[in-house]
């Protein structure tokens, strides 16, 4: 699978290349058209719902200091469903017809891939997904910008940390059977062949599976102390949920996918003991030790009438790098001269503690910085400084 898709965005860089004359969209003298696509009505609904409200308190801030060189930010919301079909469908309607300069945050790796062809043509950039997969970065497209370790990364240095803190020895995996979850299942083989251990059991599940029985009886079967996941959040909660009911109690480990202050909120005590790696932190109104974090998620409560999760500030995070790349482009923007500025941006650490990230003309990840955090009494608290292997 992953051949195939690295095959398929290799083709579309391919593909940017030979559209030199594809026209600048977006861009006009008074404003800059923007656009995301989130899951608003399938699986990821919650965090989707999160990542765009997020993008919009931050656009919104904007428009109200005058935008950004002059213009105006008009942004876009499409509903894929966590469907890959429904995404390039998305993308068409925000390509084709609204004629976006870029879709900024996607969330989900085999709908951000489905769109690829949609885009690239039309020089329209993929900027920051929400998804930690390699192939938003690999290979090196100009097109295309990521922020966060991949998921292929994390687990693979997680699992030995674990492994040797803990004193495990035998790891399955439980993970979705798509691109995604593919990677947590390669990062979770390779990190075990690094401390000379191997994958006792694996079991996947599709797309959407409410049902884990099967999958957690088998990995208990197989005696496994560490279990690995491959899931968000409604799949984490119900591996867990299950393991608990069966009296199965290993050490789980998911990857930043997992971790949302949703987990311990919906899925209740069970939770507690779950380790996630980690690229920002959640944005609790109560923490008295980032005072600058408790007054953003304060100001996001007054807007949307509920509290802010880490989606919420991944959305932020993406959309306010993007505003400051288009700033720092200048009031000449095009897509051009938006990739030159983003082959020389630093971007600092921010409010949510996530890693600084820089970019060069052959470095479109920005950091491989990552933190394990676990659940404790319903809340997630960091256990680790990060990683920077």
């Amino acid at each position: 699978m992953r051949m195939k898709t690295t095959l398929l965005a290799t083709a579309c860089a391919l593909g940017f290349a030979g559209s030199a004359l594809a026209q600048n969209l977006g861009v006009s003298k008074s404003e800059l058209k923007i656009a995301t696509i989130q899951d608003l009505s399938g699986p990821l609904a919650p965090i989707g719902k999160q990542a765009r409200d997020g993008m919009q308190l931050r656009v919104d801030e904007a428009n109200e200091q005058g935008g950004i060189n002059g213009r105006k930010i008009t942004f876009k919301v499409e509903d894929d469903g966590y469907d890959p079909k429904r995404a390039v469908l998305a993308a068409q309607k925000l390509v084709n017809q609204e004629k976006v300069f870029a879709i900024i945050g996607h969330i989900g790796t085999a709908a951000n891939l489905a769109t690829f062809p949609v885009m690239f043509p039309k020089k329209v950039v993929n900027f920051l997904p929400l998804t930690a997969a390699r192939e938003m970065y690999e290979p090196l497209n100009p097109l295309t910008y990521a922020f966060i370790a991949p998921y292929y990364q994390q687990i693979r240095e997680a699992v030995p940390q674990l492994v040797k803190d803990k004193k495990l020895s035998k790891v399955c995996t439980i993970y979705q059977d798509d691109e995604f979850g593919a990677e947590v299942l390669k990062g979770t083989e390779d990190g075990l062949k690094d401390i000379g251990m191997q994958l006792v059991e694996k079991a996947s599940f599709k797309r959407g599976a409410t049902d884990f029985s099967s999958q957690v009886a088998k990995t208990k079967a197989a005696g496994c102390d560490l279990v690995t996941l491959g899931g968000v959040i409604r799949e984490t909660i119900g591996t867990i949920g299950t393991a608990r009911k069966m009296g199965y109690n290993p050490v789980f480990l998911g990857s930043a996918a997992s971790y949302s202050e949703l987990i311990p909120k919906l899925g209740g005590k069970a939770m507690d003991g779950l380790y996630a790696t980690m690229a920002a932190q959640v944005p609790y109104a109560d923490d008295a030790s980032n005072k600058p974090l408790a007054f953003w998620a304060t100001k996001y409560k007054t807007k949307y009438g509920e509290d802010g999760g880490i989606f919420s500030a991944y959305g932020y995070i993406v959309m306010d790098m993007f505003l400051q790349a288009v700033s720092k482009a200048g009031p000449g923007l095009t897509t051009d001269a938006f990739i030159k500025t983003m082959e020389s941006m630093s971007f600092p650490t921010d409010i949510f503690g996530s890693a600084p990230a820089t970019y060069t003309a052959t470095k479109h990840l920005g950091s491989t910085a990552w933190r394990l955090s676990l659940v404790e009494d319903g809340k997630w608290k960091v256990v680790s400084d990060y990683s920077t292997k």
